[in-house]
């Protein structure tokens, strides 16, 4: 918002590139032919709104950037916004609360397209302790899970963790061309820690190790999900990060209360 548009070509030129797609790659997705797609791309030709849509699609452009296109094409942008308080958002504030209350007491969070944590149930306390309170204003799950005043000091397989965490990262910001995420990006790689890229063949996924109560170990399975038929941006970009007890021994003491 704010920042001046390209024309429409070189954001699908840009698009293109990133998905690294020949303009005939990109024909053949859409269902054009390629003498189309070049004129598009360089001006010659003006997209319709559906020819947008088709090109986004084929792109897999998120639904924030689609809307940039069709104003760089001059056509009126198809995907609302609406404020986290709006009305309209009722049902959706509603379903999070009850997806959230469920988890209980398992730690469970959500996440906008930044990483900033927009609510919380009371199973999220385990991973708050001991986080410096600056980190919490306004908290950001990457730098409270990675920053050396955050929860990274608890980690067990910090290693492990960062390479996880930060390679999931490195992905959003390839698939959604975010400056913003790049930033964040840049900013956790230079936290402290390294990258343990080995992985346990036998194991099911990588678990968060935590220090708990006693010397003990709490470890988690993290799970994540999303809105996936929202066409609003607050909801579409919104992700439920959930943690479930990885053992009978995380399960236990989240269950009595005793995890720190």
């Amino acid at each position: 918002m704010g920042m001046p548009t390209p024309p429409f070509g070189t954001l699908m030129r840009q698009w293109r590139r990133r998905r690294h797609l020949s303009q005939l790659d990109l024909a053949l997705a859409a269902g054009v032919s390629s003498r189309h797609v070049s004129f598009v791309e360089t001006g010659r030709s003006a997209p319709s709104r559906a020819m947008v849509m088709r090109l986004a699609s084929a792109l897999d452009v998120p639904l924030r950037e689609q809307n940039r296109m069709l104003l760089a094409a001059g056509l009126a942008p198809v995907h609302g916004e609406r404020g986290w308080d709006d009305p309209d958002m009722a049902a959706v504030r509603d379903g999070l609360d009850t997806v959230l209350k469920a988890y209980e007491p398992y730690p469970c969070l959500a996440v906008d397209r930044e990483w900033d944590v927009v609510a919380a149930n009371g199973g999220a306390a385990v991973l708050l302790e001991g986080v410096a309170a600056d980190l919490l204003n306004p908290p950001n799950a990457l730098r409270i899970s990675l920053h050396p005043d955050g929860l990274a000091p608890r980690i067990r397989n910090l290693g492990q963790w960062r390479h996880h965490v930060v390679g999931r990262l490195r992905r959003e910001v390839a698939v959604s061309g975010s400056q913003t995420l790049a930033e964040l990006l840049a900013e956790v790689e230079a936290y402290p820690g390294g990258f343990d890229v080995t992985h346990d063949l036998g194991a099911v996924a990588v678990p968060l190790e935590l220090d708990g109560p006693d010397g003990t170990v709490l470890s988690f399975l993290g799970t994540v999900t999303t809105f996936g038929t929202a066409l609003d941006l607050t909801a579409a970009e919104l992700s439920i990060e959930a943690f479930l007890p990885a053992d009978e021994h995380t399960a236990k003491a989240l269950q009595t209360g005793i995890t720190t």
